[in-house]
């Protein structure tokens, strides 16, 4: 089976038009999860349960989307 070349050059093109977006999703989920996490142990440490689980959560969230947004943002600009 042979590949024609005009096949091969859209992809090549979805992938480079996908590929700032693939990893952006795991970036807000693995900083929402390790805050959360980093709470339940600054709670742990403190004896506060759950004020700063819930501080970290909060902040985790509003980090993790700034930094999506900011990225898009950038991803977007790039492509102009």
């Amino acid at each position: 089976m042979k590949l024609e070349p005009n096949k091969l050059k859209g992809a090549n093109n979805f992938y480079k038009d996908v590929g700032p977006y693939v990893g952006l999703g795991l970036q807000l989920a693995v900083t929402v999860t390790v805050l959360v996490f980093i709470g339940i142990w600054l709670d742990g440490q403190f004896d506060t349960k759950p004020v700063l689980t819930v501080f970290c959560s909060f902040f985790g969230v509003f980090a993790g989307m700034y930094t999506f947004i900011k990225s898009v943002l950038k991803a977007g600009n790039d492509k102009k």
